[in-house]
């Protein structure tokens, strides 16, 4: 099968590549650093790209993901996570190819007790979740949409990454515990994209490691596997963080009973690879 990966170069973009590769799968890399760089915002370019490769399947993993630079900058964060949907959505279209769209959990509130089905309605509450959650509807009702959270990887920056550096440091650690997720691996996640895109399972799943935790719970695991006191990281809420300009979901977890029965199989539990996945990053 010949595979379109959008955001190729980012961290989960890379661990979709490598997934399909690994499966035989032929793979295009789309992105502005790749050896043939695309611009996803210019429509001739990314069509022309499309339809002289014609791909089976497109995995949209580009998208601007800082929360508190889309607050900012709303309008950039339309263009990038709304309008390149709609440019690669109509030409995986022209092209007759499959559209795998990765969205998030912050298309909630995140203000219910209890985990967020894929048929609750989304109630966004910041830029980024907002333009998330627009991209899902560009994306077109055949589209695969699978909502993720917390992406972690052997790729910076990311949380876990974060975590080890702040580590690194002599004194405390500080991380949030009113505000909950589910961590979730990259190399776990790819493959999901890629059962859902090649078997064509529209609609909309929810994808995430099991394990809801908060940022600082994930910081007692992270030290932990490195071998370091975890009574080093003290809790603080999402309050006495006042360079945050945008809103976090106080329950960010999303419930995955649809993909464990009807898409395949869940993710394992974020803990699976913690060890190793800490290890790989203290070592770069």
């Amino acid at each position: 099968m010949r595979i379109a990966v959008t955001g190729s170069t980012g961290q989960l973009g890379r661990a979709v590549t490598a997934a399909a590769r690994a499966d035989g799968h032929e793979v295009l890399g789309l992105a502005r650093t790749e050896a043939e760089p695309c611009d996803l915002t210019d429509r001739s370019t990314v069509d022309t790209r499309l339809r002289a490769w014609a791909p089976d399947l497109v995995v949209h993993a580009a998208g601007w993901t800082d929360v508190d630079g889309c607050e900012r900058d709303p309008g950039t964060a339309q263009v990038l996570n709304v309008a390149v949907t709609v440019l690669v959505a109509d030409a995986a279209r022209r092209a007759g190819a499959h559209l795998v769209y990765v969205s998030t959990n912050h298309v909630f509130d995140g203000e219910a007790d209890r985990p967020a089905q894929e048929t609750d309605p989304t109630s966004a509450r910041s830029a980024y979740g907002r333009s998330k959650r627009d991209g899902e509807l560009v994306a077109g009702d055949l589209a695969t949409v699978v909502r993720t959270a917390w992406l972690v990887s052997r790729q910076r920056p990311n949380l876990v990454a974060a975590i080890l550096d702040a580590a690194s440091r002599p004194g405390p650690l500080r991380f949030v515990t009113d505000e909950i997720a589910q961590p979730t691996l990259v190399d776990d996640l790819a493959p999901v994209l890629l059962r859902l895109g090649t078997e064509r399972r529209s609609g909309t799943w929810h994808a995430v490691n099991e394990g809801p935790s908060s940022a600082h719970e994930l910081a007692r695991e992270v030290l932990v596997a490195a071998g370091d006191d975890p009574r080093r990281v003290q809790p603080i809420t999402a309050a006495d963080l006042p360079e945050r300009v945008a809103p976090r979901p106080r329950n960010g977890v999303l419930d995955t009973r649809h993909l464990r029965e009807d898409g395949g199989g869940g993710l394992p539990h974020h803990r699976d690879q913690l060890r190793a996945l800490v290890e790989d990053l203290r070592s770069r």
